[in-house]
């Protein structure tokens, strides 16, 4: 999707920003491959944290030695690998556990196991980033959770009144092109929605979509500024 965006705008360089519904680990490694920068927390699925134990993120992970280090201060080290869905995992465990005195806010099994993907690297980045971007998520909300429910209300129960893939196309592309008409006078009144209008068909082909949604987000004053080489694409 991220690909497809970039291709569509005209850009060479992208950030993608995406709730953690869309948190996948092969798609965003395929993202960091294809030189765009993912932003996407991480799913909230930790059974231990919920029961008031040590999560994941109390390990410490050290490159050098490859291996983990617990909230006791013992060291997980690498037992073995394995292969599941096509992923590589590594497998950590230390020999400490039975006579560990923090034990009963660690595990309930005989020892704490922390699993690593051979790319947790390019996700610790993605946390890094999202930690030095506090209201990325934020912003997204706000840019993109306001057209899918103004959409969606405008749609009511009935949805989509129209029948195969085509004709849905045409429909929802015309949902779209009414609310950013609607975002334009909201935004910009009538006279200056005529001057991004007027603007806009300056714009070369190749950035016309990306020139269509940078006139969108113009603020009141409707000044134009040049494009950004760079741009967010918010799902």
């Amino acid at each position: 999707m991220a690909k497809k965006a970039r291709t569509a705008i005209g850009t060479t360089t992208l950030t993608a920003i995406a709730d953690r519904g869309y948190f996948k680990g092969e798609e965003i490694l395929a993202c960091h491959e294809a030189g765009i920068r993912a932003l996407v927390p991480p799913a909230k699925t930790s059974g231990a944290k919920a029961d008031g134990r040590f999560d994941k993120a109390d390990f410490i992970y050290d490159p050098e030695k490859n291996e983990y280090r617990c909230p006791a201060g013992e060291a997980l080290i690498w037992r073995f690998s394995s292969v599941e869905k096509g992923m590589t995992n590594h497998r950590y465990w230390s020999s400490h556990c039975k006579d560990c005195p923090l034990k009963d806010k660690c595990t309930p099994s005989a020892q704490r196991r922390v699993t690593r993907w051979e790319h947790q690297d390019v996700l610790d980045d993605m946390q890094a980033r999202l930690e030095q971007t506090p209201d990325a998520m934020r912003i997204r909300r706000s840019t993109v959770e306001h057209p899918y429910a103004t959409i969606k209300a405008w749609m009511g129960s009935t949805h989509f009144l129209t029948k195969g893939l085509e004709r849905v196309k045409v429909e929802m592309s015309l949902h779209v092109l009414a609310y950013n008409f609607r975002r334009l006078l909201t935004l910009l009144g009538m006279q200056g929605m005529l001057a991004a209008i007027r603007a806009y068909a300056r714009f070369p082909p190749s950035n016309g979509l990306f020139s269509a949604l940078f006139l969108c987000a113009l603020p009141k004053t409707g000044k134009l500024r040049r494009l950004r080489p760079g741009a967010s694409i918010y799902f």
